[in-house]
């Protein structure tokens, strides 16, 4: 297995404060604006945003967990049945925007299925998709994102792999890795 660095600490924190000020020119103070980080590990990056921008705009944002699970289409076809996270939205969506969060956008179901999930707390007035890391030319389905981080070239035979301290990791890195 062969591991290349994409983003080290340093440019990640840079990569990160970039994410938040682009949102900030986009949503102010947030008053109309919710954020959802998509399970399992959208989650990590979401909190991270969430702390930057309260901070920032020094005013609480509603922060939620939503998982996609059994909205995925592929939900049935897998041999190991995937296991289900926690949906965590104490509020309603209902006329807000919403930020949706994950780590690394590839072929574009998770957010399908999230787009489904969502709706049982509301319609929202607009959905916008921030991820750390876009892998460009991998799309099954007609998605990209409003925010992004990195945009990475990759082969099928390749994955990113992030890495974040609230997930228990020494340093927050973000790798390419060749699966061969």
């Amino acid at each position: 297995m062969q591991k290349k660095l994409v983003l080290d600490s340093h440019l990640l924190d840079i990569t990160l404060n970039r994410l938040c000020q682009q949102l900030i020119e986009n949503h102010g103070d947030f008053t109309s604006t919710v954020i959802l980080g998509m399970q399992p590990r959208g989650i990590f990056l979401a909190e991270l945003i969430h702390q930057k921008l309260k901070a920032l705009v020094k005013k609480s944002i509603p922060l939620g967990y939503l998982d996609t699970t059994f909205h995925r289409d592929d939900f049935r076809r897998r041999e190991i049945p995937a296991k289900a996270s926690e949906t965590k939205i104490p509020f309603a969506i209902e006329g807000l925007k919403v930020i949706l969060i994950d780590d690394v956008l590839f072929t574009g179901r998770t957010v399908r299925a999230a787009l489904d999930a969502m709706i049982a707390f509301g319609r929202p007035s607009k959905v916008e998709l921030l991820v750390l890391v876009d892998r460009k030319a991998t799309r099954d389905l007609p998605i990209s994102a409003d925010y992004v981080g990195k945009y990475v070239d990759t082969l099928d035979s390749q994955r990113v792999l992030v890495e974040l301290e609230a997930q228990g990791h020494k340093q927050n890195k973000i790798w390419l890795i060749n699966k061969d």
